[in-house]
């Protein structure tokens, strides 16, 4: 039987690139065995040393989850699609601010809408679906928003335009001129603002009859609950990991649904994750990748108006929950590849075993998102023989004292494009392994990407196969730009 195998963008780097690999089988891991022999870089992602499909990969059989399945042994009947869906995330977590900000309005009790409303939701109040109990709920509904970015511009803005009587904003960001191709609640005026100050200010604008309150805080186990419990629906627009996991524990803990979204580059996945009607975002990943791995949007990059349309299908789900109209995404899983205009429906499972949402949970409380996710703790810098990274300032220090050592950079060609250190040699992470010949294993190197993740696996690379002076520019180029050389532009 011919499979028609679909990769995922952030693992093409290990499969030449390549979009869909066919191959021929009977089952489905006699598929998976072919596309691992084919792509040895890929079997380590979707692999672990046991043998088994890691926690953090899905596999669909023509659209079916066969996690729960007996997966290796699965018959493929025919011409068949194999798709790997890993999840998706990126991002780093930034410190919070010192001050925290309160609630610009008091919480609204109406139980009808006066005349300036009923002229302004007049489209709303025509529709049979909606009418003037659909539009109270919203007016009654309260939706806290985890993020503010690309996903948080177009749920906050179509939910402030839709009448949500109050809207919760958790951010602690500050805006960046970085943001303003895919954050259209931003605006150049707002670069360097707190995103909360600008956020509030803006949908304020959108409709001065909602309430807004934000909660300028690092969203962490000490306060996730206490801050969810005023809400009914809680939107996730989370770039990371911990938070991504923190966001699903939370509600699962308090019963309410998470509108989850995410993208990367051209693709983007949303879904309603309720422990108690369907399936938690633990059921579909169970674990999260290994730090690095998954690329962030700053690394990989986001086509600015795909975060739009997702946050806008988030916007839509929170809306159908609140009047109680339509079919919410509980149970599925809704892919979006913007180069194909394609939409891709996903049946999710229940897992029996889940450790939060199922009959027996074995985690009752809020854990370390951070450990949990393998984020490394912020420890005092300790001598340079005993780690692997050097600063900006460290590394000028060898140029200036003549000091003889190579600088390897493990971005992708598109970011070389940009800017780049004079002399570096050019590899991109994904391709470092089957490279690795290139590079004199006697020799110091300095190796950077952007911020530092990629460059930090690829420095543990080298120096597992025999690069002892493998050393990590920390911060990356980002870093070099701010701290010794200025001319080179910042992305």
């Amino acid at each position: 039987m011919t499979v028609l195998i679909q990769i995922p963008t952030p693992l093409r780097g290990f499969a030449d690139e390549q979009a869909e690999v066919a191959v021929a089988a009977a089952t489905v891991g006699e598929a998976m065995e072919q596309l691992v022999t084919r792509y040895e870089g890929l079997r380590p992602h979707l692999f672990g040393d046991d043998g088994k499909l890691r926690t953090f990969v899905n596999l669909f059989l023509n659209d079916e989850d066969v996690r729960y399945l007996e997966r290796e042994a699965t018959p493929i009947n025919g011409d068949a699609t194999l798709a790997i869906i890993p999840s998706i995330a990126g991002g780093t977590v930034a410190e919070p601010p010192p001050a925290a900000a309160q609630s610009t309005a008091k919480q609204s009790t109406a139980t009808e809408l006066n005349p300036e409303e009923i002229l302004r939701y007049s489209r709303h109040l025509i529709m049979p679906e909606v009418g003037s109990e659909g539009q109270l709920k919203l007016k009654q509904a309260k939706v806290l928003m985890i993020g503010t970015g690309g996903l948080g511009s177009p749920v906050g803005m179509y939910l402030a335009a839709a009448g949500v009587g109050r809207l919760g904003l958790v951010d602690f960001d500050v805006v960046d001129e970085s943001n303003l191709h895919r954050q259209l609640l931003y605006s150049n005026t707002d670069v360097g603002r707190p995103k909360l100050d600008a956020a509030v200010e803006r949908l304020h604008e959108v409709n001065p009859h909602i309430e807004l309150t934000p909660h300028p805080v690092l969203l962490d186990s000490s306060n996730a609950l206490e801050i969810f419990e005023d809400y009914d629906v809680i939107v996730d627009g989370t770039d990371n990991f911990p938070t991504r996991y923190l966001v699903n524990d939370a509600c699962v803990l308090l019963g309410k649904p998470n509108v989850y979204g995410s993208i990367f580059r051209f693709e983007g996945q949303v879904s309603v994750f309720w422990g108690a009607k369907g399936p938690c975002y633990r059921c579909l990943f169970a674990e999260p990748p290994p730090p690095g791995l998954v690329p962030s949007c700053a690394e990989g990059g986001v086509l600015g108006v795909l975060p739009g349309i997702i946050g806008s299908l988030q916007a839509n789900e929170v809306i159908k929950l609140i009047i109680g109209q339509g079919d919410p995404l509980i149970g599925r899983l809704l892919l979006f590849d913007a180069l194909r205009m394609s939409f891709r429906e996903l049946k999710l499972r229940k897992n029996p075993d889940c450790p939060i949402c199922s009959e027996n949970p074995t985690q009752t409380e809020l854990i370390d998102y951070e450990q949990f996710c393998g984020v490394p703790a912020v420890a005092e810098e300790p001598a340079l023989n005993d780690l692997i990274d050097v600063t900006p300032s460290q590394v000028q220090s060898w140029m200036n004292d003549g000091r003889d050592f190579s600088i390897l950079d493990v971005r992708g060609p598109q970011e070389y494009a940009i800017c780049r250190i004079d002399g570096s040699t050019l590899i991109p992470v994904a391709e470092l392994e089957s490279r690795i010949d290139e590079l004199d294993p006697s020799k110091l190197w300095v190796v950077h990407c952007h911020h530092g993740p990629r460059s930090t696996r690829a420095t543990n690379i080298l120096r597992d196969n025999g690069f002892p002076q493998a050393y990590n520019l920390a911060g990356g180029i980002d870093a070099w730009a701010v701290e010794v050389d200025p001319s080179l532009p910042r992305y």
